[in-house]
């Protein structure tokens, strides 16, 4: 018989001594008249020490379908319409704001549970500075579908653009730094055709402090992109990893994957699409579009000059299109490849024991070598398509400098352009082209990081047991009543049901002991229980309320269980 018990002791519900904070968005939600439970709030989120901080407040009210901005206001400042409103204190305490009045403020503390009057001079004393506003979202309801809300990729495109403030400065650095990378061009020029001939030494000072100075800020502007760009991409890593991981614990379990190897690999793909948003080339794109800039740039100086560049350009696109197919279709079995051997060696070391009584230690062999192999062959192929591609566009590199000199050349002895003006067009003509040179890296990056980016949408897109747009009941408390009514279920990718058309009722505080022989169903019966699983026909109720109206975390909390094979976690009980 497993363990499993209808409790009726309960943890107080808003927790309202232990988390002040979890107390306060509680009771906020309960007046914008989204009821939710301590324990519906917190499930889930990295909790330090087992209290709420103020950077997860808005992830928590998340939870409740409101939205929570955490901003330093006075006391003074707080408008009526933002209330009722969470007040940040002194020593981690805090309190609900319901109405500013006169010479006083209505408050709520979770000590007290109920509104008081306090004095604006006692609060403005208690008031630590900090106020966090609460407002409920909008909510569909079932009826309405809702095309397009759940786009492919939305998870991810929406925490890059959170951070678009950091990349509109990233933006204008890149602006401000092209530009500037016109002055070396123009200066080269005008010394060669200018100061040289006539020999004019103070406009070579006044010119080469100029230069001097636009170096400096373009090395702070190119230090400043960097920066703003490595600050964009932790933030985007940070918000992803956490949104992967809560939804990966909050898959339901009959819609997990079968193979945990693959499972795990197909996450840790993830570390590919970090190292795209956080590559140095990932600045190239922004560098891409001032590439008309330059080619204008040796318009100006000459029409002929431009011919080069812009068929090297053309050429360049080209390759670097056919390679992208090509390498498209090698990335995808790669990465299916990886996975594949990744699921058969945590398939191996679980069942090692397996392997050595059944000598089935060759088979485990072979099948790894394969992958092995296979991965080898297809990682070189990946590699000399990148590095035919990388000697092609250097290669057109070199031959645009030697046409624009040789081009120069003959419109020199056409009296057509100066000195000056061919080693600017040289000049310019390199820095046309130099982003074009991180194309090939950058697109082999770009598809490793979009085949990890629709793998991981794939499991996004699972069913999870908490659907953002779902209403539960909030229980703080239960009884413990446990009824099936016609329950019946059978596993996924099962034809055969695991139970069947039960109909069993448990009074609350009753101890009732299920025996049965191995596989007749008692464990299935206790995750039926916990929600683990949904019926395939049929429902369970607790005290009265199909438990697929309850919270999960509500419902899990009021149950003790122990499963027939417990895993141990690593670390001790406190952490």
């Amino acid at each position: 018989m497993d363990g499993l018990s209808n409790k009726t002791t309960q943890v107080p519900p808003h927790l309202t001594h232990d988390d002040p904070l979890v107390a306060c968005l509680v009771e906020i939600s309960r007046l914008h008249g989204h009821p939710v439970t301590a324990q519906a709030l917190t499930n889930g989120l990295p909790l330090a020490n087992d209290r709420l901080t103020l950077s997860l407040l808005s992830r928590a009210a998340a939870r409740a379908h409101c939205s929570a901005r955490l901003l330093r206001r006075k006391l003074s400042d707080l408008p009526a319409a933002a209330l009722p409103a969470m007040l940040i204190l002194k020593n981690r305490r805090a309190c609900v704001l319901l109405e500013v009045r006169k010479d006083s403020f209505l408050v709520q503390y979770p000590e007290t549970g109920s509104p008081v009057e306090v004095s604006a001079q006692d609060l403005l004393a208690d008031y630590s500075g900090l106020a966090c506003f609460v407002t409920p979202l909008f909510r569909f309801e079932g009826r309405v579908r809702q095309k397009g809300k759940e786009r492919a990729g939305n998870w991810f495109w929406s925490a890059v653009f959170d951070n678009w403030r950091l990349y509109r400065d990233a933006l204008v650095a890149a602006v401000l730094i092209n530009i500037f990378a016109l002055v070396m061009p123009l200066y080269t020029m005008n010394v060669y055709d200018r100061v040289v001939p006539n020999n004019a030494i103070e406009t070579l000072w006044a010119m080469t402090l100029g230069i001097g100075l636009v170096l400096v800020f373009n090395m702070v502007l190119t230090s400043i992109r960097s920066y703003v760009v490595d600050q964009a991409s932790k933030r985007v890593d940070i918000r992803l990893s956490a949104r992967i991981m809560e939804r990966v614990l909050d898959l339901r379990m009959d819609s997990r994957p079968e193979s945990v190897g693959s499972f795990a690999a197909n996450l840790r793909s993830f570390e590919t699409v970090r190292d795209f948003i956080a590559s140095a080339s990932l600045t190239t794109l922004v560098d891409l579009p001032f590439v008309l800039l330059f080619l204008a740039v040796m318009a100006w100086i000459s029409p002929l000059m431009v011919v080069p560049p812009l068929v090297a350009i053309l050429l360049i696109l080209i390759v670097s299109f056919v390679s992208q197919a090509r390498m498209g279709k090698l990335v995808q079995e790669s990465f299916q490849a990886s996975a594949q051997r990744n699921a058969g060696l945590v398939e191996s070391l679980s069942g090692l024991e397996t392997l050595k009584t059944l000598n089935a230690q060759s088979t485990a062999q072979r099948k790894w070598e394969a992958s092995t192999e296979f991965l080898a062959n297809i990682g070189t192929r990946i590699k000399l398509i990148s590095s035919t591609t990388v000697s092609f566009v250097q290669t057109c590199q070199q031959l645009v400098t030697v046409s624009v000199i040789v081009i120069g050349t003959f419109l020199i002895q056409q009296a057509e352009l100066s000195l000056g003006g061919i080693i600017a067009s040289s000049m310019v003509a390199g820095r046309c082209l130099a982003p074009l040179g991180q194309v090939a890296g950058l697109m082999m990056q770009y598809q490793n990081a979009r085949s990890s980016l629709n793998s991981i949408d794939t499991y996004m897109k699972m069913p999870v047991e908490r659907p953002a747009q779902k209403n539960f009941v909030p229980r703080p408390r239960l009884e413990g009543g446990i009824e099936l009514r016609n329950l019946s279920f059978a596993y996924p990718g099962s034809k055969q049901d695991a139970l069947s058309d039960i109909n069993i009722k448990i009074q609350a505080g009753e101890r009732v002991g299920i025996i049965g022989r191995i596989g007749s169903g008692k464990s299935t019966l206790e995750k039926l229980i916990l929600g683990l699983y949904s019926p395939t026909q049929g429902a369970v109720l607790i005290d009265g309320i199909d438990i697929q109206q309850i919270d999960p975390a509500d419902l899990r909390r009021s149950i003790g269980y122990v499963p027939q094979d417990p895993v141990l976690f690593y670390g001790s009980l406190k952490y």
